[in-house]
């Protein structure tokens, strides 16, 4: 199932037809807009008990389960270090394409032990990060 949302009620909205279906878990998709209510839909996962996968690892670090993706802050460089080339003349349409080829994980456990899910050692050890 897919649910959409662009608006604060609408994530809540979204989060109570999650409970109603009884699906076992969620995945976060990439956008800026969830990026930026980060906290809200952490909170509401939690607070319904449905394990989610996020992204960006700024979702593990605020209390989300587990994150799975390239690293904002190397996006965001990339971007400065394109930015900078076309401020000193360079045209667009002759840089390369750039894309992000490092992938991390970042489990929390803290969010796993709420959940009362137990991560298998073999993937807290290929994890990037391990949030305790």
């Amino acid at each position: 199932m897919i649910f959409e949302a662009s608006s604060d009620a609408e994530i809540e909205t979204a989060f109570g037809k999650i409970v109603q279906a009884q699906l076992k878990a969620l995945l976060v998709g990439a956008d800026p807009f969830f990026n930026s209510r980060r906290g809200l839909i952490v909170a509401l996962a939690a607070r319904h008990a449905i394990p989610a996968i996020y992204e960006f690892r700024e979702f593990a670090e605020s209390g989300g389960l587990i994150s799975y993706g390239t690293n904002l802050v190397e996006a965001y460089h990339q971007q400065g270090i394109y930015a900078g080339r076309i401020l000193k003349g360079n045209k667009p349409a002759d840089l390369p394409v750039v894309q992000l080829s490092k992938f991390e994980l970042v489990i929390n456990l803290n969010a796993a032990k709420a959940l009362g899910l137990t991560i298998p050692p073999g993937i807290l050890a290929i994890a990037d990060e391990v949030i305790e």
